[in-house]
C-alpha cells in the first residue's frame, strides 16, 4: 500500500472537508423521489445515523429543486445537487442553500450561462464536482480516441475544468466513474498526474449488493491503497444504507477509517467443535448499529483462537461444550457453549461503557 496520500487541495462541502489532510469522506445518493420532502428527508437522516457524512440528490426539474430548502432544514449533513443540462436548476439548487453541485460545465448551456452559475457558486462558497461517467462521454471526444477509453474520460475532464479555471474557479472536485473497473483505475491514474485537485472515487453502476460490493471494494480498495481518492461513493443496487456500509468496510480494511464493530471470524475447519457460523451471524446482528470502534473475533478452534485474534479488543473461541472469552488475546474465562453470546455482548457493553480493563 501506498506510504502516502496524494497531495491535493482541500475544499468544504458545508462542515465536510475533502482533500489535503482531511479523513477520507463516505458519500451516497438518494433513491428516493427528491420532490417527496418527507421521504427524501427520512432517508437522507437514516443513511447520517449510518455514518453518510455527504448526501447527493437529484434535481431533474423545478419542482425538485423547490423541494431543497426544505429538505435542508431538516438533515445535519451537507447536501449535494446533482444536476443535468440546466443552468437555471443549478442557480435555483444554490439558492435554495445547497452544500455543493454536480455538473459538467460544458453541458449545462453556453459560457455566460455557465459564468452565471459560476458566479453563484463563489458568491456561496460552495463547490462544484466534474462528474465524468464512462457512459456518457462526448461524442467528439469519443470519436477521437476511437471509444471510451481512459485519456478520453481524462480529456473530458480536463476540458470541463478549463471551464472553471478560466473563470477563476478552483473550489472544484473531481470523479472519473466507470462500471469497467481497470477503465477506472486507468483513468483515475492518469488525472492524479495532471491535477492537484480532490478526487471522487466510486465505480458506477456496480451492480447488486453482493456483487457491486465486490466490484467496489477492488475498484476503490486498489486506487486508495495507491493514496488517491479523498472522498467515496459504493454505487449499488439497493437500500443506500447498504452503500455506507460497504464504504466503511472498505476504509476499515486500508486502516484508513474505523467505524462501528469490525467482525474478525474463521471460516471453520474440521476443528470447529461448535456452531460457529450461526454464532458469527448472531454477533453481527446484535452489534448493528453500534458506532464505536471495537474489534470482535468469533473463533472456531480454542487451540489457535486467541492467538490468530490477538489484535482483536474481546472475542470468543469455541471447544466441544465450551468456550473461552479472551481480550487481546489473552484468555480471561471459560464459560458453556450455550453461554458464549451473552458472555461475549457482556464483554462488548463493558468495553463500549468504557471499561476495557
Amino acid at each position: 500500500m501506498s506510504s502516502s496520500r496524494r497531495e491535493t487541495k482541500k475544499i468544504h462541502v458545508g462542515s465536510i472537508p475533502v482533500g489535503g489532510d482531511a479523513p477520507i469522506s463516505v458519500q451516497s445518493m438518494t433513491n428516493t423521489d427528491t420532490r417527496n420532502v418527507a421521504k427524501t428527508t427520512a432517508q437522507i437522516n437514516e443513511l447520517a445515523a449510518a455514518g453518510c457524512e455527504i448526501i447527493r440528490v437529484a434535481v431533474p426539474d423545478d419542482a425538485a429543486a423547490e423541494a431543497l430548502s426544505e429538505i435542508i432544514k431538516q438533515i445535519s449533513i451537507p447536501l449535494i445537487a446533482d444536476i443535468h443540462f440546466s443552468h437555471r436548476l443549478a442557480l435555483a439548487a444554490l439558492k435554495a442553500g445547497v452544500n455543493g453541485l454536480r455538473i459538467n460545465p460544458g453541458n449545462i448551456g453556453g459560457k455566460e450561462k455557465v459564468r452565471e452559475v459560476v458566479t453563484a457558486a463563489k458568491d456561496s462558497g460552495v463547490p462544484i464536482r466534474i462528474g465524468v461517467n464512462a457512459g456518457s462521454l462526448e461524442k467528439s471526444i469519443m470519436e477521437r480516441h476511437d471509444g471510451v477509453t481512459a485519456p478520453a474520460m481524462v480529456e473530458s475532464a480536463l476540458k470541463h475544468i478549463a471551464i472553471l479555471e478560466e473563470m477563476n474557479f478552483n473550489n472544484i472536485k473531481v470523479s472519473l466513474k466507470a462500471s469497467n473497473i481497470p477503465l477506472m483505475l486507468q483513468a483515475y491514474r492518469q488525472l492524479a498526474k495532471e491535477v492537484d485537485y480532490p478526487l471522487h472515487v466510486g465505480v458506477t453502476e456496480a451492480g447488486t449488493v453482493s456483487s457491486g460490493t465486490v466490484k467496489s471494494a477492488v475498484g476503490i480498495g486498489v486506487l486508495l491503497a495507491e493514496g488517491i481518492g479523498d472522498t467515496i461513493r459504493v454505487s449499488l443496487t439497493g437500500d443506500p444504507c447498504h452503500e455506507v456500509k460497504v464504504a466503511y468496510q472498505i476504509l476499515q480494511a486500508l486502516g484508513l477509517r474505523q467505524r462501528g464493530v469490525e467482525i474478525i471470524s474463521c471460516p471453520t475447519c474440521g476443528r470447529t467443535e461448535i456452531d460457529l457460523i450461526s454464532l458469527a451471524q448472531k454477533v453481527e446482528d446484535k452489534l448493528q448499529g453500534v458506532d464505536k470502534p471495537i474489534k470482535v473475533a468469533v473463533m472456531g478452534c480454542v487451540v489457535n483462537g486467541p492467538g490468530e485474534a490477538r489484535e482483536a479488543d474481546v472475542g470468543v473461541a469455541g471447544g466441544k461444550g465450551v468456550g473461552l472469552i479472551f481480550r487481546k488475546g489473552e484468555i480471561i474465562r471459560k464459560v458453556s457453549e450455550n453461554e458464549l453470546l451473552d458472555e461475549l455482548m457482556k464483554e462488548i457493553e463493558n468495553i463500549k461503557s468504557g471499561d476495557r480493563s
